[in-house]
């Protein structure tokens, strides 16, 4: 199993994904609103002090844990807009809460985390018809990669095997 250190900005997507999931699970929990997932995936820190020395500035340079949490991957749920504030490689795994292959795949990405680089957005398959008519998805299990515009890239069905292993080798 592949551990990953969570800190800064990793830290803050986990603990709003959190929030958001609250005690009854994240099938049930409602989904934020663009405004939220683009605090939550970070917006740039206000301008130093044009008053500050050279001293204060280099206090006010973003920490190394900060940048690192950009390499690693996130596993959140989907919301309108996410896609287009979310920068990076990004897919789509179409969730069904009464599939176990998606519970198990769900499982498998909170437990190891999602791969170093990839956003994972979690998107619920009985109820964001929209979503699967725009991309072709027939199959719960199924993820599909797309670019910042969130136009496809390439998809997978993951139904024989819901791991993030399997999620790595259909990285495109």
């Amino acid at each position: 199993m592949r551990r990953t250190r969570i800190t800064g900005a990793a830290a803050l997507l986990i603990a709003g994904g959190l929030a958001l999931a609250g005690c009854a699970g994240v099938e049930d929990a409602a989904a934020p609103s663009p405004a939220d997932t683009s605090a939550m995936v970070g917006e740039s820190s206000p301008s130093p002090d044009p008053m500050s020395t050279a001293e204060d500035e280099s206090s006010m340079a973003p920490e190394p844990s900060e940048s690192a949490a950009a390499a690693e991957g996130a596993y959140l749920d989907y919301s309108d807009g996410v896609i287009e504030s979310t920068p990076g490689p990004k897919a789509l795994f179409f969730h069904a809460s009464w599939c176990p292959q998606c519970r198990a795949l769900d499982e498998d990405l909170r437990a190891a985390g999602a791969p170093d680089g990839l956003t994972v957005f979690k998107v619920d398959y009985d109820s964001r018809t929209d979503l699967r008519q725009k991309y072709g998805v027939t199959l719960q299990t199924t993820v599909v990669f797309v670019d910042d515009a969130g136009d496809a890239v390439s998809s997978s069905v993951l139904y024989d095997d819901p791991s993030v292993d399997s999620l790595v080798a259909a990285m495109p």
